[in-house]
């Protein structure tokens, strides 16, 4: 099957064809014929899977010849969860529509806001946003979306565990109550369930292969390791396999930054990408990365589901992650497209209960190889893993909002938005300023509210949120 046998327009064709790809994968041969039919849409799909150009393609195709959106208006709307991802599908988007008089816009935290709202000042065709900048927009009555026609969540699941669900609320209460609404997930838990059930009407569904049913095509290996030997058993890797392009993941950012300080010792080139880099310094060292210019780029899970790179060779887990299914998105990295790729984790003994789910999760042993002069202490006992991410999404916000671009989507620092900065306590004794009540929310009976980025949720919700070690930037 052929993209012009989906049904889509000659120049839509075209520029895919110029694109290089000429065959849909399994995800847009579903999605694109679906969406073309006007209808709702709950998609399956793990990053690496075609699923951007899955519903970027039927988009441009519906728009196209459309009336020219308003001023300040909006025709489609595309709302992910990190910057990255948005970047991402801002080029697709570009790159399909390249022959359509179809016009696009990315916006989202961490640069100045002026720009932004002098470019919707013109109207837009396709808005592709983080929730948390759409919503300061909006409150600023920059973007209007009361003309939208096609709404996309793209990468839902990831939207709610960085604890977006309240900010998409208030996103789809200023929504038409007439649209076409497209949802895609890694995962249908129960939250995606229940986010579909009051977002979509009569939905069309999809579920491609889940990507840990694919590993196969990613050789993955385990390197056991003291934990205070892992930067020198990556250099020894890095050095004596010649190995350039490397993804490697931490668990944090002070451990990202030390990684990059360790290798830099080592004449290795690296740049780190996290929450806490300015947006200049994340756009810069994935520029250097894409180019090849930088051999090595550390990131945290931020990246995990926001970098596109054709044939990237080598994913390393410096750290294993908290949750089994953040381990199938590194790694989903490589292997992209049917390539072959190279997975490489450097297990201390702290990890082997991870290790353990993961391996439980993918339904498979990863083999294990012990490298010459870096054998782990056989009476080495496992300490407890700190999680300097795990804290509430509320606190990381405050935290961040006293650092430089140390935000994203999520209200990152006021004066960096153009915002007025918000006034301080009154001292003892001061009188307080009148604020309006904020409205109750409804939630079970016994369950003790939790408060994680602005949402108020049931205490388990709260847990089983806060366990996925988010580190909640955007």
């Amino acid at each position: 099957m052929s993209f012009a046998e989906l049904g889509l327009a000659e120049p839509i064709v075209r520029a895919v064809t110029e694109s290089g790809y000429t065959q849909p994968t399994p995800i847009q041969a579903q999605a694109i014929p679906a969406v073309l039919k006007g209808g709702d849409l709950l998609a399956g799909a793990q990053t690496g899977t075609g699923k951007t150009a899955g519903f970027t393609l039927p988009m441009l195709h519906l728009l196209n010849g459309g009336q020219r959106p308003a001023p300040r208006h909006v025709r489609a709307l595309v709302l992910t969860p990190t910057r990255e991802l948005a970047a991402q599908v801002g080029d697709s988007v570009r790159n399909y529509g390249k022959y359509l008089k179809l016009s696009s816009e990315v916006i989202f935290g961490g640069v100045n806001i002026n720009p932004q709202i002098q470019k919707l000042a013109r109207g837009i065709d396709i808005l592709i946003a983080t929730p948390g900048r759409l919503l300061d927009l909006m409150q600023q009555n920059a973007v209007d979306l009361k003309s939208v026609e096609i709404l996309v969540l793209d990468e839902a699941d990831r939207m709610l565990d960085m604890g977006f669900i309240r900010d998409i609320r208030k996103v789809l209460a200023a929504l038409p109550p007439k649209r076409q609404n497209l949802l895609f997930s890694a995962t249908f838990a129960d939250e995606i369930k229940a986010l579909a059930d009051s977002l979509l009407n009569n939905p069309a569904m999809i579920e491609v292969a889940r990507r840990n049913s694919t590993v196969e095509v990613i050789a993955q290996k385990i390197h056991p390791v003291d934990r205070d030997k892992k930067h020198l058993l990556l250099t020894h890797l890095i050095k004596e396999r010649n190995w350039f392009q490397v993804l490697v993941f931490t668990r944090t950012k002070h451990g990202a930054n030390k990684l990059v300080e360790q290798l830099g010792k080592a004449d290795i080139s690296a740049l780190a990408i996290h929450g806490n880099k300015s947006q200049a310094a994340r756009t810069r060292a994935l520029a250097e990365f894409k180019s090849a210019k930088l051999q090595v780029l550390v990131a945290t899970d931020i990246a995990a589901r926001g970098i596109d790179i054709d044939q990237l060779p080598h994913v390393v887990n410096y750290d294993l992650p908290n949750v089994p299914e953040d381990y199938v998105h590194r790694i989903g990295r490589t292997g992209r497209a049917g390539a072959t790729g190279e997975a490489v984790s450097l297990v201390c003994v702290d990890e082997n209960g991870l290790l353990r789910d993961i391996e439980r999760f993918i339904k498979r042993e990863v083999p294990s190889e012990v490298i010459a002069g870096f054998e782990p202490d056989p009476t080495a006992r496992p300490q407890p893993i700190q999680l300097r991410s795990a804290e509430p999404r509320g606190r990381q916000q405050q935290r961040g909002q006293r650092r430089q671009g140390s935000g994203g989507g999520q209200r990152n620092s006021r004066a960096a938005q153009g915002r007025p900065a918000q006034p301080r306590p009154p001292q003892q004794g001061q009188p307080r300023p009148q604020q309006a009540p904020r409205p109750q929310q409804a939630r079970p009976a016994g369950a003790r509210p939790a408060q994680r980025g602005g949402a108020l949720l049931s205490q388990p919700a709260a847990n089983a949120q806060n366990s996925k070690r988010r580190s909640g930037e955007s």
